[in-house]
């Protein structure tokens, strides 16, 4: 899966926008989302409504680097790392980051994210 990084671009413009409707569509309609010691979010909706949380937390700008792709048939494991920055309510700056894994599917001609986990 060569265009990866343009996927994974994709995701990051999406959610530094505030664009979770479009978000959703890179999501499989059984994905889930596995945040670090978190509930999982399960299917498009439920994983944007995740996501507009996190943004609400002022958490609005992440980045994604792409570390490796395995892929098997209509299937490809991505790993790499993150980071997630923005200000708090008091606007204190706050900053995460770590690993990252996605399983992504097939889709006719379109990729999409059946698991979406970090740590």
């Amino acid at each position: 899966m060569a265009d990866f990084h343009d996927f994974a671009a994709q995701w990051d413009r999406l959610f530094n926008a505030g664009d979770l409707s479009k978000l959703e569509t890179l999501y499989a309609s059984g994905a889930s989302v596995i945040p670090a010691g978190g509930a999982p979010a399960k299917g498009p909706s439920e994983i944007g409504k995740f996501f507009a949380g996190v943004r609400s937390n002022g958490l609005t700008r992440h980045e994604i680097a792409v570390k490796s792709l395995a892929e098997r048939g209509d299937t490809v494991v991505a790993t790499g790392t993150w980071a997630l920055s923005g200000a708090n309510s008091a606007g204190e700056a706050q900053a995460f980051g770590g690993n990252w894994v996605n399983v992504l599917g097939r889709e006719g001609d379109a990729w999409k994210i059946l698991l979406h986990t970090w740590n």
